[in-house]
């Protein structure tokens, strides 16, 4: 009797380091959990995926009386909205996938104990969602950004606007280590979860996002604790360069040394991410 030969084998990968051939091998089930997590998210709402203009629509408005109006923080001679928005715009994409990817262990920890692929696939798939819908409130931006640049002679984009695209890999790269070390963490400290929705929602408010290192009050305090502390956010310096590549040196300043702190961040912190949540995900079904 001949002995059968398989087609594929499916197996743990318990004892081997992460592989990115390896979630190119299960890409249709990336594409499946893409798909759910739409579903999921919109199957019963009235507005389905409407909300996807509607949030930032709502966030930028909130800032731009907060703190364009009220607090003086909004830049002269910089169209308000598209500034603002721009910055939430980036801002979403780092919430969605850090928030996202930080519940990969306790959201799906039943899957986990029924059936085994690459964990890592979880992740991916949530990347590519939020990506989706950064995509769909990019347009908006460009749309309300060509409106308002239209009338405005003090706004001169520049050819720094070419990396856009490594603003948005930088961020989605920082929101997914944190996310993965937060995952990790959370195998143990399920409430630590509540404490990490907080913590998004305060960061933005030391970041660049809502206060622009181009405004008055920012200019007057050029050096200071604030600037400190602010500019030690990793998502300053890249919200700051998105806004001088389309608005200028008026809407936003860029730093060569600034942008590396936060690549490098970005960097230490995906590998911390992925070698520990490889770690976690050994024994995770395990310790819960």
């Amino acid at each position: 009797m001949e002995k059968e030969e398989w087609t594929s084998v499916i197996e743990s990968n318990k004892g081997k380091s992460f592989s990115f051939s390896e979630i190119w091998n299960y890409r249709d089930l990336v594409l499946l959990f893409v798909r759910r997590d739409f579903v999921k998210e919109f199957k019963q709402t009235i507005l389905g995926p409407l909300w996807f203009i509607i949030q930032p629509v709502f966030q930028t408005f909130v800032l731009v009386f907060m703190f364009g109006k009220v607090g003086g923080l909004a830049p002269e001679n910089v169209p308000t909205v598209s500034f603002f928005l721009g910055g939430v715009l980036l801002w979403n994409l780092f919430s969605d996938i850090l928030l996202k990817t930080s519940e990969t262990f306790r959201a799906n920890a039943d899957i986990f104990g029924k059936v085994y692929f690459p964990r890592m696939v979880m992740p991916f798939a949530q990347i590519i969602t939020s990506g989706l819908k950064f995509s769909v409130q990019l347009v908006l931006f460009v749309i309300v950004y060509l409106i308002e640049v239209y009338n405005s002679p003090f706004v001169e984009p520049n050819l720094s606007i070419f990396l856009f695209p490594v603003y948005v890999i930088i961020t989605a790269i920082l929101a997914t280590g944190i996310g993965l070390i937060i995952s990790s963490m959370t195998t143990k400290y399920w409430d630590l979860r509540f404490l990490v929705q907080f913590g998004v929602q305060l960061l933005m408010y030391v970041s660049t996002v809502a206060v622009p290192l181009v405004s008055t009050t920012m200019v007057q305090m050029k050096g200071g604790w604030m600037e400190k502390l602010i500019l030690a956010n990793p998502i300053s310096s890249l919200v700051e360069g998105m806004r001088y590549a389309f608005f200028g040196g008026v809407g936003g300043v860029f730093h060569q040394g600034a942008l590396l702190y936060s690549s490098s961040v970005a960097v230490v912190t995906l590998v911390l991410g992925v070698f520990i949540f490889n770690r976690v995900e050994r024994n995770f079904m395990d310790t819960v």
